[in-house]
């Protein structure tokens, strides 16, 4: 095994055990909690690394990097992950090769993932981006959690898509368990509509406990277990 190797298999192994911990303190079965491994800006050699190592879930922010990607492994037993902002002249192209996308925060990015999805003949999971920041916060992308609902039931009626649930970022220099109360919230009302939306993504290297202690189903780690990311590709 390469050194690169031995390195991955290591971080991955603490945050395996992290993960365990967090669910023993939380009350929780660890086998409720999907680690997507998020390898932005790291090669495809890495990511097969992974693979061998048991990964399933990758996730990438970037559609020209992750299409190249999800192509050049394209015979690994994968399940691919669009996190980042979406573009709505990018959605149907990344319909083509995602297998989920955590990351619809507005209405007019619907018709272009259904189409995308449609074309491939395979139906595309989807989760709505809840904006978790202090109203009028210029911060990270979401949708108002006043428009959740809405957003949730045109991906419900979307042809192709499948609702799974919702998707947070806790605020920058915020209180993480809060932020992630406030989105177990908004996704226990999404699930009162629509009961097969029972995921939650949330939380990624620095904040992972407080996600699970509220009920993330979907972990997005990069860094821990990648190591420090490099600024640009």
């Amino acid at each position: 095994m390469s050194e690169r190797a031995d390195d991955l298999g290591r971080r991955l192994g603490e945050v395996r055990e992290r993960v365990d911990a967090a669910c023993r303190a939380a009350g929780r079965d660890a086998d409720e909690v999907t680690l997507v491994v998020v390898t932005k800006f790291f090669p495809a050699s890495d990511v097969r690394v992974l693979a061998d190592l048991g990964v399933r879930d990758v996730g990438e922010n970037r559609h020209q990097e992750a299409a190249a990607k999800a192509e050049e492994l394209a015979g690994l037993p994968l399940r691919w992950h669009f996190i980042g902002g979406l573009q709505s002249n990018k959605a149907a192209a990344v319909a083509t090769y995602a297998d989920a996308v955590h990351s619809l925060d507005r209405a007019k990015l619907v018709n272009g993932l259904s189409r995308g999805a449609t074309e491939r003949g395979r139906d595309l999971d989807v989760l709505v981006q809840v904006s978790l920041d202090p109203p009028g916060a210029d911060g990270r992308s979401g949708a108002d959690p006043d428009q959740v609902a809405a957003l949730a039931a045109r991906v419900a009626d979307a042809e192709g898509l499948v609702l799974r649930g919702v998707m947070g970022v806790a605020p920058l220099g915020g209180d993480a368990g809060e932020a992630f109360a406030r989105l177990a919230e908004v996704a226990a009302d999404v699930r009162r509509d629509h009961p097969g939306a029972s995921w939650i993504s949330a939380g990624m290297s620095g904040d992972l406990d407080e996600a699970i202690a509220h009920g993330a189903t979907h972990l997005r780690i990069g860094s821990a277990v990648l190591g420090p990311r490099p600024e640009s590709k």
